[in-house]
């Protein structure tokens, strides 16, 4: 009786047994599994998975899924690339990570970012998400990251960004948008009113820009054009596109001299369709469009002027040098004066002013040299007009003048000697008269006779005494007779009347 029962009991203690280790088997290799790398929610482990040295903690290429849990708070740098990891919750760090200045996540699955990702690493200075599946950039998404200096969001997917997406990122410096699908140039970065102030870098190359706003960006300061890089875009011709590249090519600005070959377009109609040049090809090939040159600076007489020194880098310490090598000095009596962003005020324009201007601009790592020539125009930007009339007016007179002296010489009144009736009587006297006459208002003979006079010419042949000299007691009947051949009647007249000059042909009144 005892034996049956004791297999039974021997039967019944070995099917637990069984039991016991099939359970504990399925627990260990549950357990196993959620210490694999890549389950959700693992934990970081420096030894076996992950590369911890001192601050910085790289856990690439292990294939997560998700970012480690209970990470070190002194982490600086934090390397998740070549992973799998698709979402960025909120709840990615529970703890925060406030020296955390580096996060790498290139490479990866992402294709969501919660708008809370970055809540508790507020410090952050690198921002990696390269190489993703990021398609849209939503408002405020990165406006907790007010230290963040770079962004690399280049090879994703991104058609859209929002125009607060940057909000709140005051300290960006380097911000990568290349090879992404996005259509529209954000303007709204680089202009004066919503612009990233420290942006000195803006990459949106190879995507699908097609219009560019020229004029905007031709007005922009040359630290910022000298990082923006637009390249490998299906843009669209224009001879505005190759004035504004032309002029970055010329002051050799890195955007434009480093990529020259790579800046294609497409003609536009009649051309055949898909038709892709250079664009530093339009000014002759293709558009015929005008070669760009920098003009030098003009002026006029009084006129305030400011002289722009537009360099390449932010933030340089500038110097003026006038015509003549003059230093332009902070207080002293120059008329011109350097102003706080480093132009050059001429507060009136002067002749002397023309020359050449150098601006020299240093920092602690660069250095540039800058050279503006002055033409002063001689009069003030209001009398062009005046110049005009002052040479129509002269002209005029010159006309008039001419006319006059035409009318004087041919169109005259008939003269004495070619009237009828008033040539001289006989044609032997010596003396060759004209009369001047003046007309009477009466019919007094006498009265008329007193008012004729006569200009008369004596040859010095007729007068000379000895040695050629006049007598200056002539008689006085003979000039009387030639009076009266002249019908003038007769008038007594004293010595000093009748003679009035020595030489021949001088004029004298009888």
């Amino acid at each position: 009786m005892l034996q049956p029962l004791h297999r039974t009991a021997g039967g019944g203690g070995l099917s637990e047994t069984v039991a016991c280790l099939r359970w504990s088997f399925l627990l260990g290799l549950a357990a196993a599994l959620l210490w694999i790398p890549g389950a959700a929610g693992a934990a970081l482990n420096c030894h076996k998975t992950c590369i911890c040295a001192s601050n910085i903690v790289s856990c690439s290429k292990i294939n997560l899924t998700s970012v480690p849990t209970a990470l070190p708070p002194y982490t600086v740098v934090l390397d998740l690339s070549y992973n799998d990891i698709a979402r960025l919750r909120a709840e990615w760090t529970p703890d925060k990570l406030p020296k955390l200045h580096n996060l790498l996540l290139s490479h990866n699955d992402l294709h969501f970012l919660s708008s809370e990702a970055f809540l508790n690493v507020r410090q952050l200075r690198y921002l990696d998400l390269s190489s993703n599946k990021l398609r849209h950039l939503e408002e405020f998404i990165f406006e907790p990251l007010g230290d963040l200096q770079v962004l690399l969001l280049y090879n994703n997917h991104i058609s859209q960004i929002d125009r607060s997406a940057f909000n709140g990122v005051s300290s960006l410096q380097k911000l990568y948008l290349s090879q992404n699908q996005v259509s529209r140039f954000p303007l709204e970065l680089v202009t004066d009113k919503s612009r990233l102030e420290k942006l000195i870098l803006l990459d949106v190359s190879s995507n699908k820009i097609k219009v560019l706003p020229t004029a905007d960006l031709q007005a922009l300061p040359a630290w910022i054009k000298n990082g923006l890089y637009f390249h490998n875009n299906p843009l669209v011709c224009s001879c505005d596109l190759y004035s504004l590249l032309a002029h970055w090519y010329i002051r050799k600005l890195n955007s434009a001299l480093d990529f020259k070959d790579d800046y294609r377009c497409f003609l536009p109609a009649p051309a055949p369709p898909k038709t892709q040049v250079g664009v530093f090809e339009l000014s002759s090939d293709y558009m015929n469009c005008s070669t760009f040159k920098e003009t030098d600076e003009e002026a006029f007489l009084e006129q305030m002027l400011i002289l722009g020194c537009d360099t390449k880098h932010k933030d340089m310490s500038k110097t003026w040098l006038m015509p003549g090598n003059v230093v332009v000095t902070a207080g002293s009596n120059q008329s011109a004066k350097v102003l706080r962003d480093g132009s050059l005020q001429l507060s009136q324009v002067r002749p002397e002013d023309s020359g050449n201007y150098t601006c020299f601009a240093v920092s602690e790592a660069h250095n540039e040299t800058l050279y503006v020539v002055l033409k002063v125009h001689n009069f003030t930007m209001n009398a062009g007009g005046e110049t005009l009339n002052t040479a129509y007016t002269t002209l005029v007179g010159c006309l008039a003048s001419v006319v006059l002296v035409l009318i004087y010489l041919y169109l005259t009144p008939c003269r004495c000697f070619c009237c009828p009736n008033r040539g001289k009587k006989g044609g032997e006297d010596s003396i060759h008269s004209s009369m001047l006459s003046v007309t009477p208002t009466h019919e007094d003979p006498m009265l008329k006779a007193e008012l004729n006079r006569h200009v008369a010419f004596i040859d010095s042949k007729d007068l000379q005494g000895q040695n050629g000299k006049l007598n200056p007691n002539g008689d006085d009947e003979d000039l009387d007779e030639e009076a009266g051949m002249l019908g003038k009647g007769r008038r007594k007249k004293s010595v000093a009347e009748s003679i009035s000059s020595v030489f021949s042909d001088t004029p004298m009144v009888v």
